[in-house]
């Protein structure tokens, strides 16, 4: 029912005034003769000489005065009539417009309700998980605060490490006790601190992670999301884990909570000299990270990019360098330094000829490799540069390069002085990457293979999670999966497709489309029987090229129906993971985008369309070395291809919802093996 008609229904006639305003005089005298313009104004023709005004008197005997005294007694109640009805209808319009008003503050105080609850909710998760974010700034601040004054000279590295440990082993207590005192001087947070306590017994490792990205301040490849995923799986098992990163210029400082700048020069040894540095300290996604800052050399990362630069291994290593130079000053003692790839490789050689003997004695060395490919191979001398002997290390059992005898192999020197070595692969064991993908390691691999460990990648079950991911139109989990069929109705609904719950949705992410990836994707589509299966296609960037070609392969499908949408849309990306019933991969090694475990752990196959994952398929799963993920892919979706899925969902659709159940109760977040594996590797390490 409309609001007008609420309001005519409400509002009387005027007759009914009229009624009311003459039943104390029953004249039987003829109304005024009245019509309404186009305005809503009334004309009043009573005044109007009628045929009987024209008499002296009417038949019924009234004379003209008597009849003149009517009229005017009438068109004064009629004009009271009209003013009742006036103000009436004013006062019912008001009425309406104070209960309209009333509705949209009673909607207005639900939403803020509802917004209330969402962060209660919100606030009670982070409890749970031990630390909310306001606490985790504050827990950071404090150690960072303890690390300003160590440079200073407040205090020395013995209380440095009592007050360290006082702050993590009691990281809920002290943010609570400390948040009104943070503004203060150091000195008289040094006085709290020390009336609170002077120490504890420490219950988890402290990790220091000396890297070139972190998601997501720069993020070039797959170490940005592992530095950031890894270290807060790592602090919600009760680790303290801090990074440390080269203030690079083209870096997005948005994300980074209190930055500001330690006002003591750190100075670093590099080229023969010590070299001034400036120290910047910030809290990103709960984890204290510390930024070095060249002066002298300040061009080194003053540029567009972060790689690609011919002195790529002069910048990298002045950072290392300056990295461990800045440990040693702000009297950290941690219990591993993890290093990542060639670029901090060179820390290993520099800590264990330089740097163990300067309060570092506890300290282990764990390298991670991303990629064996990119190995850095230079000559001798420059090592030079940062203070090691070039003799010393230019050795066949040391840096000296496998092949090229001539050169140092800066990642070589990583394994050699790591006391563990994680290589990072989803889908290869242990055996495969040294016998087929050691890029010229192989011999420097097997040497040290008992050190070695394989660990997958993880993606972020915070933010990747359809029982609480906030872009869906309705939340599921595995044990009640009706909001995917919702899901899939709202995004064939979006892309402007049938909307059919029964009809297979198949989706495509991808970050690149090369040559050979589109001719296996056409490959594998072209030998499905595709009639009636709906394919949405997306990138996670603009990418002209893909978008021709995929275009052209849009009009190739004509048995299907297929949805290319040329540009990112991050809740277009839950929805298509929420969506589909199978996600074709670029591969299932992915630790870029993760495509094949979110699509796991969304309810959607992942099907790979890349040759090198079709010939896993035969071996992995009888290799006990390879990571969990692999060998459960391989036993579920990793051995069929996408014609053979389609046929299983038509044709025994309770043995396929059995699977797809599994796969989504499986946790390959990074707080399950990558984390796991990782513990183990430092507890290893230090036990040695």
């Amino acid at each position: 029912m409309s609001m007008n008609f609420l309001i005519n229904a409400a509002i009387p006639s005027p007759l009914y005034f009229s009624q009311q305003l003459n039943t104390t005089n029953r004249k039987p005298i003829r109304a005024p003769l009245r019509c309404s313009t186009n305005n809503g104004e009334v004309n009043d023709l009573s005044t109007i000489p009628s045929q009987i005004e024209l008499g002296a008197q009417d038949n019924t005997g009234v004379s003209k005065e008597e009849f003149r005294s009517s009229s005017i007694e009438r068109e004064m109640k009629n004009n009271d009539i009209w003013r009742l009805f006036k103000e009436a209808q004013r006062n019912i319009l008001y009425l309406n417009k104070q209960r309209l008003d009333a509705v949209e503050e009673l909607n207005k105080t639900n939403r803020e309700k509802q917004l209330l609850l969402e962060k209660i909710e919100q606030l009670e998760v982070e409890k749970q998980a031990g630390l909310g974010k306001g606490n985790l700034s504050i827990f950071w601040e404090l150690l960072l605060r303890i690390d300003s004054m160590v440079l200073t000279g407040m205090i020395n590295s013995g209380e440095a490490s009592n007050l360290r440990k006082l702050v993590f082993d009691y990281k809920v207590s002290v943010a609570d006790l400390f948040a009104d005192i943070l503004p203060e001087g150091d000195a008289d947070l040094l006085a709290e601190l020390r009336r609170f306590g002077s120490g504890s017994k420490k219950n988890g490792f402290h990790i220091i992670h000396i890297c070139t990205e972190m998601d997501p301040l720069v993020s070039i490849g797959s170490l940005a999301s592992y530095v950031t995923g890894l270290s807060g799986a790592l602090q919600r098992k009760g680790h303290l884990v801090e990074v440390i990163l080269p203030k690079y210029a083209c870096m997005n400082l948005d994300g980074v909570q209190g930055l500001r700048e330690i006002k003591v020069e750190c100075y670093s040894y590099f080229n023969g000299q010590l070299h001034a540095n400036k120290i910047w300290i910030g809290v990103v996604s709960g984890i204290g990270v510390t930024f070095i800052q060249p002066l002298h050399y300040s061009s080194f990362f003053n540029r567009e990019s972060v790689y690609g630069y011919s002195d790529d291994f002069e910048r990298f290593t002045y950072f290392s360098r300056a990295s461990l130079d800045y440990i040693v000053k702000s009297r950290k003692q941690p219990d591993v330094l993890h290093i990542h790839n060639w670029e901090t490789a060179i820390v290993g050689p520099l800590f264990w000829d330089i740097f163990v003997k300067q309060g570092l004695e506890g300290t282990r060395i764990l390298l991670s490799c991303h990629n064996l490919n990119s190995l850095c191979l230079e000559h001798p001398d420059k090592l030079a540069l940062c203070g090691l002997d070039p003799a010393r290390l230019h050795r066949p059992d040391r840096l000296q390069d496998n092949t090229k005898t001539h050169l140092v192999n800066i990642l070589k020197g990583g394994v050699v002085y790591s006391n563990k070595v994680v290589i990072v692969s989803s889908m290869h064991s242990k055996s495969r990457i040294i016998r087929s993908l050691s890029h010229g390691l192989e011999s420097t691999l097997a040497i040290h293979q008992d050190k070695l460990l394989v660990a997958p990648c993880g993606f972020d079950s915070s933010t990747w999670d359809p029982s609480n991911d906030k872009f869906l139109t309705e939340n599921y989990c595995a044990e009640d999966m009706k909001g995917k069929t919702v899901c899939k109705v709202t995004l064939q609904q979006q892309l402007g497709l049938s909307k059919d719950a029964s009809t297979i949705v198949v989706g495509c992410i991808f970050s690149d489309v090369s040559e050979v990836f589109l001719e296996n994707l056409k490959a594998v589509v072209r030998g499905a029987n595709v009639r009636g299966i709906q394919f949405v296609f997306t990138g996670t960037n603009k990418l002209p090229s893909a978008s021709r070609a995929l275009v052209s392969f849009q009009e190739e499908l004509k048995d299907g129906i297929v949805i290319f949408v040329d540009s990112y849309d991050d809740a277009l990306l839950h929805l298509i993971f929420s969506g589909s019933d199978i996600i074709l991969c670029h591969s299932f090694h992915d630790p870029v985008l993760q495509v094949a475990l979110k699509a796991l752990k969304y309810g959607a196959a992942p099907i790979a369309v890349t040759s090198s994952d079709i010939e896993f398929r035969h071996f992995a799963e009888f290799d006990h070395e390879s990571t969990r993920f692999s060998r459960f892919i391989s036993s579920t979706f990793g051995n069929i291809s996408l014609s053979q899925a389609l046929e299983e969902i038509k044709n025994n659709p309770l043995s396929w919802k059995r699977k797809i159940k599994d796969a989504m109760l499986q946790d390959f977040s990074w707080d399950a093996d990558c984390n796991d594996i990782h513990i183990s590797a430092y507890t290893a390490i230090k036990n040695l």
